[in-house]
């Protein structure tokens, strides 16, 4: 797919209000393309404003991942890229063109360098162990095994274990772990 991806996927990217969703609509309209949101706010039902949803100005266009979770679910990339590969294969099937439109950076270089998130399952063996330590002592560990680039790995106990897990999962699958690194376009 990810060849594929990188010459059947228009990219209408830029800051807000700048006119993303009007362009991707024209584009939509004239490729007969369909349109796949790489917004990381447009995904929570009942935000629409200050979130540039823009829902009218898409008229019969059909869009995707717009509206997709309840407001105050923390929804990640591994969830985004899962849910964009479904969207885009479904569009491509179908004999349309994908057409991302968004400003979420981390969501449109995730997709066009094309990172991919395994899916990481539990290790419960490891969740006990880990279990009754401290925030700090968590992320302590962490940081022996990961940079650190950001905090949101370790804003709660449960979210620090989750990020040791994942990472003990790619050093134990370095053929999986591979596919989370940016692949340069040849």
């Amino acid at each position: 797919m990810l060849k594929d991806l990188r010459t059947k996927l228009l990219v209408v990217t830029g800051p807000t209000a700048s006119g993303k969703t009007a362009r991707a609509v024209d584009l939509a309209r004239h490729f007969d393309g369909e349109i796949i949101s790489a917004d990381s706010r447009q995904i929570y039902r009942g935000m629409d404003l200050g979130t540039g949803k823009d829902l009218d100005e898409y008229g019969t266009v059909p869009y995707h991942l717009i509206d997709i979770c309840p407001a105050g679910y923390r929804y990640n990339l591994y969830e985004y890229l899962r849910d964009f590969d479904a969207v885009y294969d479904d569009i491509k099937s179908r004999g349309k063109l994908p057409i991302m439109c968004g400003g979420t950076g981390l969501y449109v270089e995730s997709v066009i360098s094309g990172v991919r998130l395994p899916e990481v399952p539990e290790n419960r063996e490891l969740r006990e162990s880990l279990a009754g330590k401290s925030l700090d002592e968590l992320t302590t560990i962490l940081s022996k095994i990961k940079v650190l680039h950001n905090t949101t790995d370790v804003d709660s106990c449960k979210r620090a274990i989750r990020a040791i897990e994942i990472q003990h999962y790619y050093r134990e699958h370095p053929d999986e772990a591979v596919l989370t690194e940016p692949h340069p376009m040849s």
